[in-house]
């Protein structure tokens, strides 16, 4: 007697070439990733500035300005709070602001309270309606136009020794007879300087492009600059910033200064756009994120090659799944495809009851006169039962599938 060897199961644990195909996606997308972070902690490592700093060579920096200016006598410091920049206040100095957008209406309006009564000069780089409303109150923001090469056309000595400069951006106006506007872009003056009753002058600016590396050599950018920022020995340059303690300080309009203006702040046209808000560091972590997302993206989609046939590790009985099947067809609401199914099923098993051959068995032609002979249903009954269209809903495919049934057993028996 001879006994019969089990056959040895089959191992449903993957292989290593299987664990590398299905990991190699990934690690590389994390190698990528790696990859790219050092490099941008590569490229940042130096010392970073931003927009009109004068330490910043970058063509958007201001470092070839700041060299001119100490180059004719002008001492340049640099300021990064509100409480640096208004200890520096006075007869001999020039405070430049390069930010008063980013700065908070309490912010503004200490800022404007200490140098409104300063027989120095202030410089507002592009300041919005907002900020002008408590920086220089009486004066209006006009909406935001091209910078272009402007002629002064006014008679202020700087500016006329300057002649054409890169102007535009916000555009100026006030009611006081004794300001001076120059650069008029469509009309409206894109720089005026207004008296102060500390004998001191604001300076508004609608654009900050001629203080720009890459611009300053170009129209008479240079020696407007330079008259405009050198008219005192010194010069502060303010560079507000997120991080200032004082940007906390009391908001409230207990002073009575605030006109209303501080609801829809910093919207129109030259305010500083949000990513301008955001701290660098948090635009690399997005930039590197995104790229993890579409490499993981990437990923995903690859393409997984034919379908190829597998043996099952385990038996699964008819019923379970021909049930599996219909759970999905149901989820899908394929009723479509579960008449399909089932009409051709059942013409594979009349075929084979009425003695036509399997290939024939889905040719109505072929199968119909056959199941006729053996049925007292009609020809026309016959071929919408065994090839008519899908059921219009559940009630009808349920119908469809007990027709089919009884159908098959009136052949079986016939």
């Amino acid at each position: 007697m001879t006994t019969a060897t089990a056959p040895s199961p089959t191992s449903t644990a993957p292989t290593p070439h299987q664990v590398w195909k299905r990991a190699r996606g990934l690690l590389i997308a994390l190698l990528v990733l790696v990859i790219a972070g050092i490099t941008f902690a590569a490229v940042r490592s130096g010392t970073n500035y931003g927009h009109l700093d004068p330490r910043s060579p970058d063509p958007k920096g201001s470092r070839a300005a700041a060299e001119l200016l100490r180059d004719s006598g002008v001492s340049v410091t640099v300021a990064t709070t509100l409480d640096e920049a208004t200890a520096a206040v006075g007869p001999d100095t020039t405070l430049l602001v390069t930010g008063p957008n980013l700065l908070t209406p309490w912010q503004q309006r200490r800022l404007h309270k200490e140098t409104s009564a300063s027989t120095g000069r202030t410089l507002l780089i592009a300041p919005g309606p907002a900020a002008v409303s408590r920086l220089a109150p009486g004066v209006r923001a006009e909406p935001h136009r091209p910078v272009s090469a402007i002629p002064p056309s006014c008679a202020l000595p700087a500016a006329r020794s300057a002649g054409p400069a890169d102007m535009g951006g916000i555009r100026y106006t006030t009611p006081d007879s004794t300001a001076t506007a120059c650069y008029p872009s469509d009309g409206t003056p894109s720089l005026l300087i207004r008296k102060e009753r500390g004998d001191g002058d604001t300076v508004l600016l609608g654009s900050p492009d001629f203080l720009h590396n890459e611009r300053l050599d170009q129209q008479g950018n240079a020696s407007l600059a330079l008259q405009l920022l050198g008219s005192r020995p010194h010069l502060v340059w303010y560079l507000p910033s997120l991080t200032d303690p004082s940007a906390t300080g009391d908001d409230g309009s207990s002073d009575g200064t605030d006109d209303g203006s501080s609801t829809g702040e910093e919207t129109s046209g030259g305010e500083s756009d949000f990513l301008d808000l955001l701290p660098s560091g948090w635009l690399w972590g997005t930039l590197q994120l995104t790229l993890a997302a579409v490499l993981a993206a990437i990923w995903r989609s690859r393409r997984l090659g034919p379908l190829v046939t597998e043996r099952l590790p385990v038996s699964i009985r008819a019923s379970e799944s021909a049930e599996g099947r219909a759970g999905l067809y149901r989820k899908a609401n394929a009723r479509d495809r579960a008449a399909t199914s089932l009409r051709a099923a059942a013409r594979t098993r009349i075929a084979r009851l009425t003695g036509v051959a399997a290939r024939e068995a889905h040719t109505s032609h072929v199968l119909l006169p056959a199941v006729a002979a053996r049925t007292t249903t009609t020809d026309g009954e016959l071929s919408t039962l065994l090839f008519g269209p899908a059921p219009a809903d559940d009630a009808a495919l349920v119908l469809l599938a007990d027709h089919l049934d009884a159908l098959e057993r009136e052949v079986r028996t016939s």
